[in-house]
């Protein structure tokens, strides 16, 4: 099976953050600076599932819901354990998948890792799976660790959204830049540096070093004042990290990526700067924002 490779940074490395600047601007990665999230999840995940766990009878089913969970509702952006489990907690629902007479997994030992407060990482998996010995933990490793070579295989040569570097150059000049993901790092640093916008970030965190909040907690913690602290994202996961520290939150809406980065250049960036982003403009967008990603799915 081998082992996950190790981080390029560290939780210490967040928190030793120095800031060169009065603002900070925490950017998601996939999804919302590159157009990866469709490719990765339709070629990658999806199949990997459906391979893994022998589901090929309800191959159609499986991709309906993966699709709806990881790209199309509230939980797009959600880290690929909890989106995992949500994903079969919704095929068990689904009156056509428990007549096609497949074994769909509990994910029972997958639930208690994901409430564990451990980092959402293959890293950290592996561990858990090697000191218990637990067959379920292993056979999930095994899913994560293929779609890792499947994405390194698959997704080559994806180019930042129109608007992405422009806003890079713009907020590089007043603001401190840092990824926030919970993708794994390895990929973070090749998309970025394939890119060459590597630079711009002071700080490339994946999901090895937690969850996005703790992200934010870690690098903000007592560094900048209050309203000096925006998170960029495509998720309501983007969303909610940024509620959890106070910060405020520009969304990068889904199917209009483009223009939500020509917004946040011409308009945007400069209110949050002159500290008039917040309150009933920011909850404008969101409200967007919101109004694309639903909770309940179609087939319910």
């Amino acid at each position: 099976m081998g082992t996950t490779p190790p981080s390029y940074v560290t939780r210490d490395d967040l928190a030793n953050l120095k800031p060169g600047h009065p603002t900070l601007v925490a950017i998601d990665s996939d999804g919302c600076v590159f157009d990866t999230m469709e490719i990765k999840q339709k070629q990658c995940f999806f199949p990997e599932i459906i391979r893994h766990w022998r589901l090929e009878a309800i191959a159609d089913q499986v991709r309906e819901v993966a699709a709806f969970v990881n790209l199309y509702s509230t939980f797009r952006g959600s880290n690929r354990f909890k989106g995992l489990v949500l994903t079969f907690d919704f095929l068990c629902e689904r009156a056509d998948t428990a007549s096609a007479e497949v074994v769909l997994p509990s994910m029972e030992s997958l639930r208690v890792f994901v409430a564990s407060g451990r980092p959402l990482s293959n890293a950290s998996l592996e561990i858990e799976a090697e000191r218990t010995g637990d067959a379920e933990l292993q056979s999930v490793l095994a899913w994560s660790l293929a779609v890792n070579e499947s994405v390194a295989r698959t997704v080559q040569g994806v180019q930042p959204f129109d608007g992405v570097r422009a806003a890079l150059d713009r907020m590089a000049t007043s603001s401190d830049l840092i990824v926030v993901s919970q993708t794994p790092e390895e990929a973070l640093v090749r998309e970025w540096d394939e890119n060459d916008i590597r630079t711009y970030a002071k700080v490339i965190a994946g999901q090895e070093l937690g969850t996005k909040a703790e992200h934010l907690h870690l690098a903000c913690d007592g560094k900048y004042e209050a309203g000096r602290v925006l998170m960029i994202g495509d998720a309501l996961g983007d969303r909610m990290a940024a509620e959890a520290i106070g910060a405020q939150f520009y969304p990068i809406n889904p199917g209009d990526e483009e223009r939500s980065w020509k917004r946040l250049v011409d308009q945007v960036y400069a209110l949050f700067l002159s500290g008039d982003y917040g309150g009933d403009v920011e909850a404008a967008y969101i409200r967007e924002f919101d109004a694309l990603l639903p909770e309940t799915p179609p087939w319910a």
